[in-house]
């Protein structure tokens, strides 16, 4: 019997633990209400790769304003410390060249004027700067604002750069990360701005999963939240039921957001599970 309680009061320990680092924010925020309200939010923009307004261009968020979403979109410095609009921190899927061709190697590799010589897939839409980016939105609509970090020092510069511009925005907006050292750098020097935790199951979908699997199942599980304490939760829609995520919004009433949401069938499936949609591929139904 000692044997077995002592097991259940280690157990229960470990739980304790496990709860103190997936503990999120939990303070209440008149922003965190209106991100709420809007609830739809339109992934790069309303965007179309083989159209005209392809993905974080500024066609694609006029689009969005027009059509009443908010919007997600990334930023990335340039190799002179531009921050720029771009999602890959690779540029070859999206960027084309003057002879059309995918442009090799990285955002970073590249400064402002040369990536604003490419265009963006088949379109004449060009890169842009964020400052141009937000000038374009001037307070129309909130923004989700992803600070595209990868691990160096060099790119974390990324978040006193984009802040110094949104510090002089009017409009409405909130920061989020994939990467924890971004949303920390918010909660200590600008944490009476909305931030966000971005996750999914990376043991699963990443490449160098088995190089980097502790950390990854870390991250997956939100056991870093207790250096970020991040406002929201941003995670990978298709892996909704994870543990953490859902004890964050449940349990401690942590505000939720799904990406990326493809159909308004599984916005539909999803809707009792998240409070904030982040959509591609479809425009969503915003009278439910």
């Amino acid at each position: 019997m000692s044997i077995l309680i002592s097991i259940l009061i280690i157990l229960a320990v470990l739980f304790c633990i496990y709860l103190f680092l997936i503990h999120p924010n939990t303070r209440k925020m008149e922003v965190i209400d209106a991100f709420k309200k809007k609830k739809y939010f339109a992934h790069r923009g309303l965007y179309d790769n083989a159209g005209d307004a392809p993905e974080n261009s500024l066609k694609a968020f006029q689009k969005a304003v027009d059509h009443g979403y908010g919007m997600e979109m990334d930023v990335q410095l340039s190799k002179d410390g531009i921050p720029v609009v771009f999602h890959d921190f690779v540029l070859s899927r999206v960027a084309r060249n003057a002879d059309n061709e995918p442009v090799p190697g990285k955002v970073c590799d590249y400064t402002l004027a040369q990536l604003q010589s490419f265009h963006l897939m088949d379109s004449t839409e060009k890169i842009p700067t964020f400052a141009q980016f937000l000038e374009l939105l001037h307070g129309q609509q909130p923004v989700i604002v992803e600070l595209k970090i990868e691990n160096s020092d060099k790119q974390l510069a990324v978040c006193p750069k984009a802040d110094d511009l949104l510090s002089r925005y009017q409009g409405l907006y909130c920061i989020e990360s994939f990467n924890p050292r971004g949303v920390k750098w918010y909660k200590e020097h600008r944490p009476e701005v909305m931030r966000g935790q971005l996750s999914s199951m990376f043991t699963k979908t990443n490449e160098d999963r088995k190089k980097y699997w502790f950390i990854y199942l870390l991250a997956q599980n939100l056991m870093m939240n207790f250096l970020t304490a991040p406002d929201f939760i941003a995670y990978d829609a298709l892996y909704w039921q994870n543990a953490s995520r859902r004890i964050c919004h449940k349990l401690f009433g942590n505000t939720a957001v799904a990406w990326t949401i493809r159909s308004q069938q599984q916005l539909e499936e999803r809707r009792k599970d998240f409070d904030i949609f982040i959509f591609e591929h479809f425009e969503a139904d915003q009278t439910k």
